[in-house]
């Protein structure tokens, strides 16, 4: 079994922010950077995350972020925590990046549930007689007709599909297809012949404990699937 930490996927891309920064720079970076939230520290102690809902309640009023009554203050992982744990919170709190922390609190940067999900494509699952694939794509070169004929032509049918835009690009989606057989090898060479790019995986593979079931089943919760 694959054991990816928290500390493994620390994206280095997502800076935070400081408690004596505005909300105007705060607005700023989250369009700047395509995302609903961003870490807020004071010194490196975390203090919560910053989203774009506090910063409508404050529209036209110039503030700095330490006055605001920030949430998510308890929501973060340490840097030894499973991967796991991250999708879990992601999920419970419906936001796209979690804050990890070292052994004395201190805020050591965020994981993105897009980074989390590329590592949870490489950890088996039991899906029993299905296959999963996560597809990215810019939105206009999104067509379901084209990737069904892609995947008939491999003795396979889609049995569910479901489009989300991507966290950091509103250009691109994520495409997530529930498929009738565990055997995607050969679907997935190709839809990469023709250009497209494969996120995660996912293939029965025989026995899981219960424990990293649920956790699988959150995570088709989080993919709406």
């Amino acid at each position: 079994m694959n054991s990816i930490l928290a500390e493994d996927l620390l994206n280095q891309m997502i800076p935070p922010l400081k408690v004596t920064d505005s909300t105007e720079k705060a607005a700023r970076w989250l369009e700047e950077f395509h995302v609903g939230q961003l870490p807020v520290l004071d010194d490196r102690q975390y203090r919560g995350l910053v989203t774009e809902s506090d910063l409508l309640d404050r529209e036209g009023v110039e503030c700095l972020l330490g006055s605001l009554a920030l949430n998510y203050t308890d929501v973060h992982v340490q840097h030894d925590q499973h991967f796991y744990n991250i999708i879990e919170l992601a999920v419970q709190n419906k936001i796209q990046l979690v804050p990890v922390l070292d052994a004395q609190h201190e805020y050591l940067g965020v994981v993105t549930v897009s980074d989390t999900l590329a590592a949870f494509g490489k950890v088996p699952v039991a899906t029993g007689q299905q296959g999963i694939i996560v597809l990215a794509m810019e939105e206009r070169d999104y067509s379901l007709t084209q990737i069904s004929r892609y995947v008939e032509e491999n003795n396979a049918k889609i049995m569910s599909a479901h489009v989300a835009q991507d966290e950091h690009d509103p250009y691109r989606i994520r495409l997530t297809l529930k498929l009738n057989t565990p055997n995607i090898t050969r679907i997935i060479a190709t839809l990469e012949r023709f250009g497209y790019s494969i996120t995660a995986q996912f293939s029965g593979t025989g026995e899981v404990s219960e424990d990293e079931q649920e956790r699988y089943n959150a995570l088709l919760r989080y993919l709406s699937i």
